[in-house]
């Protein structure tokens, strides 16, 4: 382990060589409270997880990513670039093989080891960790910083902020429906308030059914669901067809609940509700209109 180690690291020092040397330095200081010295303007940028993939290209710099995660699939340009292994099985030779000049990572499941051996590598690794919707916004404009183009980051941040702020005033003054998340089919889970899916519901004007539990994703039967009748029920899944849409219909006729009853079954792309990218905003915007179909939402 150690020689292999010692052949990471040697590779690191070659490619840094080849690649040039250094240039006007900035530290910054990440979601673990590290000091993360970063040279210039990153050039070569590997993201280590597919939402900050989806915020590299947002702010406009979609060419200087080099490597991606497994299913970095959004935008479409994303799907041709090299693969670093997983979200949480990162393979640390290929990344060091790319020779970025800036790694983005996420606190919430980049594997630490991996991290800090990147770290070893001499490579410059920024961790984030956002939280909520707003929280993405934030770290979108951070993003923008690190990787010189803050004032694009700081605009598309407070268009983002916008959007939501509008949702949240519109139905500020509205009755909450309780709203159910399914996120799996077998066997039923849900999230609590945790998770951004509770954001969401929470931002749209909604109330979640499984807020105050306290496992992050807990399982549910269907006799736990139909006792707390919820007012609307959203599954979340990439899946508009086939299982999920199946489970839909199932949920259709156990009319004994409200949301059963007056069709409020709903598919929700997970995409747009389980990842902190600018599309949560998205996702946002469509549970709004999903919970207040009262409001006119205009275009």
């Amino acid at each position: 382990m150690k020689k292999r180690t010692c052949i990471i690291l040697l590779q690191a020092v070659l490619l840094m060589a080849w690649y040039g040397g250094p240039c006007a330095a900035a530290m910054y200081h990440d979601a673990l409270g590290r000091p993360v010295k970063i040279q210039g303007r990153p050039k070569r940028i590997v993201s280590l997880a597919p939402s900050l993939t989806e915020i590299l290209f947002f702010i406009g710099v979609g060419s200087r990513v080099v490597g991606v995660t497994r299913y970095s699939t959004y935008p479409p340009e994303a799907r041709s670039l090299p693969r670093v292994g997983s979200y949480v099985n990162l393979n640390v030779e290929r990344i060091i093989s790319l020779a970025p000049d800036l790694v983005i990572g996420t606190k919430d499941g980049n594997e630490p080891g991996a991290v800090r051996l990147l770290e070893q590598a001499g490579l410059a690794v920024y961790i984030v960790n956002p939280r909520t919707v707003m929280e993405t916004a934030e770290t979108i404009e951070r993003i923008g910083e690190i990787c010189g183009v803050g004032a694009r980051g700081r605009e598309l941040g407070r268009k983002l902020r916008g959007r939501v702020t509008r949702i949240v005033r519109k139905t500020a003054s509205l009755p909450r429906p309780l709203v159910f998340v399914q996120i799996n089919i077998k066997p039923i889970m849900t999230v609590n308030e945790t998770t951004f899916h509770h954001d969401v519901i929470r931002l749209a004007g909604g109330r979640n059914l499984a807020a105050g539990l306290p496992v992050t994703y807990p399982r549910m039967g269907v006799e736990a669901v139909i006792q707390r009748k919820p007012d609307v029920i959203i599954i979340s899944s990439m899946d508009t067809r086939g299982a999920y849409e199946r489970a839909r219909r199932e949920w259709l006729q156990w009319t004994q609940i409200p949301a059963a009853r007056e069709g409020r079954v709903y598919l929700v792309n997970s995409d747009l509700i389980d990842r902190p990218s600018p599309r949560i905003v998205q996702g946002l915007e469509t549970v709004a209109r999903i919970l207040h179909p009262e409001i006119d939402w205009g275009s």
